[in-house]
Formats: C-alpha cells, structure tokens, sequence
C-alpha cells in the first residue's frame, strides 16, 4: 500500500488501473480490502483509490470525536495529494455517509456517485444511542464481539463470514468507537438528494440485513435518473457476494455529467 499524510494522519490507500479517477470508500467495520474482487473488473476503465478511512486498516488514528466531514476532507486531501480535481465516489455503507458529505462540502469535486448498500437517511434516536452504546462496549471489550455479531449479517455465506470476521478483527477498537459516534451525528442527507445531477448508481442487495432495500428504493425516487441495481441473493456485501453484476453498475458512472456546477 501507499501513505502520504492528510491532516496531520498517515493515510494508507492503494491504487490500481487506468482511466477515469474513482475513489471506492469501504463500511465499517471493514477496510479497503473488501473492494479487492472488483479491481480486475474495473482496472481497464478507472483509475481505482482504495483509501483505508481514518482509524480503519493500516490509517493512523489522531484525536477524536471525528465527524462524517473529517472523513470527507481526508478524501479531498488526498485527492489533493495525487492531483486529481475531479473524481468519482462509490460508498459502501457507512463509506456511502462519507461520499455523501463529500457531495455536500465539495460538489465540484464529485463527478459521479455510487452508494453500495447505503442510504441517505440520518440515525433515529434508538439507532443513534445504540451506536453510542456499542462505542463504549468496544473501547471497554474490544473489537471480538462485533467480528462475532456482525460477520453474520454483513453475509449470509460462510466462506465470506469466516474472511470477514478475521478483517474485523484486525480493526482499532479506538477507530471502530470514533467511526459509531461519527456515524450516529450524520445529518440526514435527503435534502440533498433532488439536486443531484451528476451520474448516480445504486447498488443493494435484496437481502440485506442491516440496511433494508427500501432505504434504496427511496433515494432512487429522489433521484429519478439514477440507476439502481438490485442484486438477489446478495446481503450487505454485493462487491464481494456478486462482483460481477456491482462492477458492471459502477461502470454506469463512466456517463458524461453536466457542466459544473455538479449540483443544481
């Protein structure tokens, strides 16, 4: 992997193919290898940033109380750093409230965006104290009760569950509590969605079971020219459970947009 420092953190990312510029943001409790299967798929048309976020894989963690923006301006700053104005943004789940926020405090910079099993919506009051809640059980247990809880209902296949809940556990406590706290005060990002005029790809699982399939169903009535890929048989995990079918709708963001400005 490369490094280079953004906001005074070492942030870890590879960097793969050749073509347009897209930056794959990973969930939580994950880390940029969960984008691995498409790369083969993707390299001949993109030019692929896989950033581990903050506190996440090999990133460094400084400070804390991180906010989704904090998440977003790291993005633009190494984009910065690699001298790419513009670039598409694809994110997977809690990578998506991260490429959200990037639309939001820098829509230039945004030539496309593709949410992966994610949605715009804020937390409500229950889903944000148990964020809080799970914060706290990790910093006093550390990360093994989430590889266990989790690794089953990222998927429903075993090979997958069994890879997944070994990445979890390779995770920061420290980074996985910030990532909960930070995710539980994102605003809700359906306001935003209407001005949206740049290409936009959803892809969702039909049997996800962390973020129900009508999270998606509703953004892509708030944006009815974006293209959603529904996938059966696909849980939280589509780049993973179904590579070919989610690469095949990322490439949906090789679509020219309007002139700037990205949002109307």
């Amino acid at each position: 992997m490369y490094t280079v420092i953004v906001n005074g953190n070492k942030l870890a990312y590879e960097r793969h193919g050749k073509g347009a510029p897209l930056v794959l943001l990973h969930g939580y409790p994950l880390d940029h290898s969960i984008w691995e299967p498409l790369i083969r798929l993707l390299e001949n048309q993109f030019d692929l940033i896989l950033p581990d976020l903050r506190g996440f894989g090999e990133t460094e963690i400084l400070g804390t109380n991180f906010t989704m923006s904090d998440y977003a301006t790291d993005v633009a700053d190494l984009l910065d750093r690699l001298d790419i104005e513009q670039a598409s943004v694809v994110g997977h789940s809690m990578g998506g409230y991260v490429a959200l926020e990037l639309v939001r405090a820098y829509p230039g910079r945004v030539l496309g965006l593709g949410l992966v099993s994610s949605q715009a919506l804020a937390d409500s009051p229950e889903r944000k104290a148990g964020r809080y809640q799970e914060a706290e059980a990790i910093l006093a247990h550390g990360v093994r009760d989430v590889a266990e809880g989790m690794s089953g209902k990222l998927t429903t296949k075993p090979d997958l569950q069994a890879w997944l809940k070994a990445l979890i556990l390779r995770q920061s406590p420290a980074g996985l509590a910030e990532a909960l706290r930070a995710m539980a005060e994102r605003p809700d990002s359906t306001p935003l969605l209407p001005r949206f005029n740049f290409p936009f790809v959803l892809v969702h699982g039909l049997e996800d079971a962390l973020i129900p399939i009508e999270r998606a169903r509703s953004v892509k009535v708030a944006v009815p020219h974006a293209h959603l890929t529904e996938i059966p048989d696909a849980g939280h995990m589509p780049m993973m459970e179904a590579p070919q079918k989610t690469a095949e709708a990322l490439k949906g963001l090789l679509k020219k947009s309007k002139p700037s400005p990205h949002l109307v």
